[in-house]
């Protein structure tokens, strides 16, 4: 019995002193998993003509997989675009997917504001990563408005470098479910 519980702490020792490269093969296999669900096109189309809805394949809009964006709804692309500084208000929810893929739940972070109309958007001036108040969400969530109209709603998988800056270190991948505004809602 003794031996069986020190291997067990022994084991957990292991797990918290994982390295950073651990920490990223492990994100990367949570992304995986989550993405293997689902279609995936490894590019943006050149036309920026998006499938759209709930069944859309997830597009990588990055060249390294970092941010992955599945269009549920365009918006206006030629007419409604965001323009760089101006204010961009966005509600969200986000789901760990490092967690999901451990335990095979989907569970939202408390953090979230789209299921609390009490709660103050979030918002960023557009392209403008020199304030901290738009710096803070990362580049991630700015990805959508490169080609899609504000009024826009979207699944983002996106990767800890580009996530939230406070939250980098923690090699956490996260399932976003965003809307964006022009003004607070």
């Amino acid at each position: 019995m003794l031996l069986a519980v020190m291997a067990l702490l022994l084991l957990t020792a292991c797990n918290e002193d994982q390295s950073y490269a651990d920490r990223l093969n492990n994100e990367r296999n949570a992304v995986n998993a989550y993405l293997a669900n689902h279609r995936v096109v490894m590019s943006v189309p050149e036309d920026s003509v998006f499938e759209v809805g709930e069944n859309a394949p997830f597009y990588r809009v990055d060249v390294d997989g970092n941010v992955y964006m599945q269009v549920l709804n365009a918006g206006d692309r030629h007419g409604d675009r965001a323009k760089e500084g101006e204010p961009i208000y966005f509600r969200y929810s986000r789901y760990n997917l490092a967690n999901w893929y451990a335990s095979g739940q989907m569970v939202a972070m408390s953090d979230g504001n789209e299921f609390s109309m009490s709660s103050v958007p979030c918002s960023f001036n557009y392209k403008d990563y020199s304030l901290p108040s738009s710096s803070q969400w990362g580049y991630g969530l700015q990805y959508p408005l490169l080609f899609l109209g504000v009024e826009c709603e979207v699944n983002l998988v996106i990767k800890s470098q580009f996530g939230f800056t406070s939250e980098i270190s923690y090699v956490t991948p996260f399932l976003f479910h965003v809307r964006y505004f022009h003004s607070q809602i």
